[in-house]
C-alpha cells in the first residue's frame, strides 16, 4: 500500500475549481445536474441495505456516514438532512473550507476534515457507510484505495463507490464532450486511462475483502437533458455497492 492516497496534481486541479462547487452553472455544472441521480442510488441503496424506510423524515439516523473525496459537500449535506452523522474528507483544503461554510449557511452539522483515508484510519475512525463518488479515478492507487475503504467500515458496513468506464463512449462523452466541446470542466480535468471498467472495480472491492451487492449505470440522455440509472448501461458513468463481511 502507498504511504498516500492522494496524488497531488489531481488536487491541485480541484484546488483550483474549489469557489464554484455550489454554482450550478459553473466548472461543476456536469456533477449537480447527475447529483439527484446519484443520490437517488445512494438512498436507495444504504435504506435497503440497513432496512430503512426512505419516506421517513430522518430514515438516516443513527447511522455514520464517511464521504470520502467530498468536495463541496453536494452529497455530504443530504446525508446530513436524511438523519446521518456524517464526515467529510478531502484532501484538497480548499474544497473542505468551501463545504465548511456552506453547510454553516445551511444550519447543518457536518463534521469536515482536510484529510486523507489512510489518516482516517490511522485515528481508528470506522463507519456504517462509506462514500467514494467520482475520486477513485483520481487516487494514486485505487485497489489500495478501495482496501482503505473497507478497512474505514464496520462489519457489515456497506461501501458505494461511483466513477467513469474506461470505453470510446467515456471518452466520448466525459472528456470529447465536457471537456472541450461543452467546456463544462476545465481541459485535462479527466485522464482517459485512469478510468476503470466495472469488472476491474470489482475485483478490486472481492480483493479487499468486500462482497458486491450491486452495480448500475447513470445514464446521460442529451435529448432530454436528464440522467437516469440503468441496469443495462454502465458504459459511461456508474456506480456499485459492497458490503463488508
Amino acid at each position: 500500500m502507498p504511504m498516500t492516497s492522494i496524488d497531488p496534481d489531481e488536487i491541485a486541479k480541484f484546488e483550483a475549481m474549489a469557489a464554484e462547487w455550489w454554482d450550478p452553472a459553473g466548472k461543476f455544472k456536469p456533477l449537480h445536474m447527475m447529483n439527484p441521480v446519484r443520490l437517488d442510488y445512494v438512498i436507495d441503496q444504504i435504506a435497503a441495505e440497513f432496512g430503512r424506510d426512505r419516506r421517513a423524515a430522518r430514515p438516516f439516523e443513527g447511522l455514520r456516514i464517511l464521504d470520502i473525496g467530498c468536495g463541496g459537500g453536494l452529497i455530504a449535506e443530504p446525508m446530513a438532512r436524511l438523519g446521518a452523522t456524517v464526515t467529510g474528507a478531502d484532501a484538497a483544503a480548499g474544497n473542505i473550507a468551501v463545504a465548511r461554510l456552506h453547510a454553516e449557511q445551511q444550519g447543518l452539522q457536518i463534521e469536515y476534515h482536510a484529510t486523507t483515508a489512510e489518516t482516517l484510519l490511522e485515528e481508528g475512525r470506522d463507519f456504517d457507510v462509506v462514500l467514494a463518488l467520482e475520486i477513485v479515478e483520481h487516487v494514486a492507487d485505487p485497489a489500495a484505495f478501495v482496501r482503505m475503504c473497507r478497512d474505514l467500515l464496520r462489519p457489515g458496513g456497506l461501501a458505494v463507490v461511483s466513477t467513469l468506464n474506461r470505453t470510446a463512449r467515456s471518452f466520448g462523452a466525459a472528456i470529447i464532450g465536457a471537456e472541450w466541446i461543452m467546456r463544462w470542466l476545465p481541459r485535462g480535468t479527466h485522464e482517459w486511462n485512469r478510468f476503470i471498467t466495472p469488472d476491474e472495480l470489482a475485483e478490486m472491492a472481492e480483493g479487499a475483502g468486500l462482497t458486491m451487492v450491486d452495480r448500475r449505470g447513470m445514464v446521460f440522455n442529451p435529448l432530454s437533458w436528464r440522467w437516469s440509472l440503468s441496469s443495462r448501461d454502465l458504459s459511461v458513468n456508474y456506480a456499485v455497492t459492497a458490503r463488508r463481511t
